[in-house]
């Protein structure tokens, strides 16, 4: 209902007197990742409009719903490109729906950034057109083996989705973890998945020191709530994909309960002593966001950064999508999300070193330190 609400409004009816309407298009499905990017989008639009740094433009938002299908997906990104007030594309976590559109990006010459989990930017060569903002699945696991190895981890349980993302973090947390750490059994789900409990309990029976999730946030929910019911007591690590809103569902607070987490600082801000103006800004979206929508999301701060790129490059070309690129292939920000750093040679821009350890307590995730 949020994304279609927020599609066709690109009305110069509706724009102040005399602004020019530059688009920003979100191609976007009905979970519950990609509802926090809508709004977190349309946050940032308002916030950039009441600002006047775009002088004379105004941005709009205008989002259609791909339902998680990339053919759908490519006639939305298609349709976007075909509209020249659009400047950008954004994609929400649809992985597979930007990799299958990347030729079309680029022959239609439409600047996307990608919010999907898996590492959709690569090879950039071939992908000159498509940037990604958000945790890298190598930067995520190798954050959470230097974590097991620091616990004294040296067997675990793996669980991950069949998708795209899942099966490059498994490959990825394989590479990472060498032969420090001893796999001692490795199961894979469905990303729709409702039952896992079995698959959990394969996994669990296998007597792990550490049971690691490389899934989204609700099958990482439920995976630590059907270890727990087969009686698992080790420690359970989920990366950065697992990251959703600030407060865990009641039904998996107490599952979740000290489970540690690979993610950006945005989710535990309230720990976090504002002693930068990167800082301050980070603490001052959540309160916006939270005050908007009445809690928050992990992943809103994605979207923000994505907003900021644009309007950015908006500010200083207008709508040249040629100009556009090249500007965001350059960027270089503390962004509410953590530092980003795009070059020619790197089109996934959120550095390492934006990446956290957190910790499940009473509900909410904290700081781990």
């Amino acid at each position: 209902m949020l994304i279609a609400g927020a599609a066709g409004c690109t009305s110069d009816d509706d724009a102040a007197s005399g602004a020019e309407v530059v688009v920003i298009a979100a191609d976007l499905n009905n979970s519950s990742v990609d509802t926090a990017y809508a709004r977190a989008l349309q946050l940032r639009v308002d916030q950039i409009n009441a600002s006047g740094q775009l002088g004379d433009r105004e941005l709009r938002l205008v989002t259609k719903d791909n339902r998680n299908d990339p053919a759908a997906s490519m006639r939305n990104i298609t349709s976007f490109a075909d509209d020249p007030t659009v400047a950008a594309v954004v994609t929400g976590s649809c992985d597979e729906c930007v990799v299958q559109a990347a030729k079309t990006i680029n022959d239609k010459t439409i600047p996307t950034i990608a919010l999907a989990s898996s590492d959709v930017a690569s090879p950039v060569n071939e992908r000159q057109y498509v940037f990604k903002l958000g945790p890298n699945s190598a930067d995520s696991t190798a954050a959470l083996v230097s974590e097991l190895s620091s616990a004294g981890m040296k067997t675990v349980s793996v669980l991950y989705t069949t998708d795209l993302y899942g099966r490059g973090a498994n490959t990825a947390f394989n590479a990472a973890r060498g032969s420090a750490i001893t796999v001692k059994a490795t199961r894979s789900v469905k990303a729709g998945a409702s039952d896992i409990a079995q698959t959990v309990g394969t996994l669990t029976d296998a007597a792990p020191q550490a049971l690691v999730v490389l899934t989204p946030p609700d099958l990482a929910q439920l995976a630590a709530r059907d270890a727990r019911a087969a009686g698992y007591r080790g420690r359970i690590y989920m990366d950065a994909a697992a990251a959703g809103d600030l407060f865990i569902p009641r039904e998996a607070a107490a599952a979740t309960n000290n489970a540690t987490m690979v993610f950006t600082q945005i989710l535990a801000i309230d720990d976090v002593i504002a002693t930068t103006p990167a800082k301050s800004s980070r603490k001052q979206w959540f309160r916006d966001y939270t005050s908007r929508y009445g809690s928050y999301s992990g992943v809103a701060s994605f979207a923000a950064d994505a907003t900021d790129l644009v309007a950015g490059a908006v500010a200083r070309v207008g709508t040249n999508r040629v100009q556009i690129r090249e500007i965001l292939e350059t960027s270089q920000v503390d962004g509410l999300s953590g530092p980003i750093r795009l070059t020619p040679d790197n089109h996934s821009g959120l550095m390492p070193q934006a990446l956290t350890l957190l910790v499940a307590r009473s509900g909410r995730w904290r700081l781990a330190s």
